[in-house]
């Protein structure tokens, strides 16, 4: 009897609730500590940007060779770049400064956001975003950002804008596979092909290439280089392509470069 109650015990205990063990380390017998969590700080913008328009692409030919150049034209619409809200470490807890963009009539905003805007003496903006900065005491509200007075021809920018939309896309067009055989009784043409392997995972891992929605995100291109600025026609010309269609709304910042014009942590 008491042979087949120790084994009925031994069947069933997994049912029984078991006490968690407390690991100890092998010298000292100190309890293990969790993981520190990490802090990660929001990176600066190298300087104060502004926000323009894309207008087109076109060739531009270097006046001191000749050479063609492919450039893409930036504008700016009424209203221009204005300051509408200077935060500190003491009131907001970092440093940034917001810049609003877009002239519009006053009945296309809302009363909180004609109240945000009127606080900074600004006109009504549609745009607004913001620029971290190392240091904002230059910087008022109400203050108008001028492109030729923070760039020169030459200078290196950072371009971010939301990227031309192409809908549900292949694995051949978003993600540039090749494809399978046309000829020679091959059945696997445009097809994705083996996503993963059976038992061993048994599932699809977090990331895989596969055919899905392909652009309309935010896109930043690196490094590109001023090469006109029209004054009089009031437009930009920076080389290459930049995200983005005709008309499509820009955020143009200083190129970042690590220890140069940013801190290095």
């Amino acid at each position: 009897m008491a042979m087949a109650a120790a084994s009925l015990g031994g069947a069933l205990g997994f049912l029984i609730p078991r006490r968690r063990s407390i690991s100890f380390a092998a010298a000292g017998g100190a309890r293990r500590r969790p993981p520190l969590a990490v802090v990660r700080a929001a990176s600066y913008e190298a300087g104060v940007g502004v926000m323009a328009t894309k207008v087109g692409m076109m060739t531009y030919f270097d006046p001191s060779n000749g050479k063609p150049v492919p450039v893409t034209v930036v504008g700016f619409r009424d209203g221009g770049n204005v300051v509408t809200q200077v935060k500190t470490a003491a009131t907001d807890g970092y440093d940034s400064v917001q810049v609003g963009y877009h002239g519009v009539r006053e009945d296309k905003l809302t009363r909180p956001e004609l109240g945000h805007l009127g606080k900074a003496g600004a006109p009504a903006l549609r745009h607004l975003q913001e620029f971290r900065l190392v240091a904002v005491d230059a910087f008022d509200p109400g203050q108008e950002l001028e492109f030729n007075e923070l760039f020169k021809e030459g200078d290196l920018v950072d371009v971010s804008a939301k990227s031309i939309g192409k809908g549900f896309q292949g694995g051949i067009k978003r993600h540039n596979f090749k494809r399978g055989l046309m000829t020679h009784g091959s059945k696997s043409h445009r097809a994705l092909g083996s996503i993963g392997a059976g038992t061993t995972p048994g599932r699809v891992y977090k990331g895989k290439k596969m055919p899905g929605r392909m652009g309309g995100k935010k896109t930043k291109i690196r490094k590109l280089k001023i090469v006109r600025i029209d004054n009089d026609l009031k437009v930009v010309m920076i080389k290459g392509a930049i995200p983005g269609k005709q008309g499509n709304l820009l955020r143009i910042t200083p190129a970042k470069i690590v220890g140069k014009n940013i801190p290095k942590s």
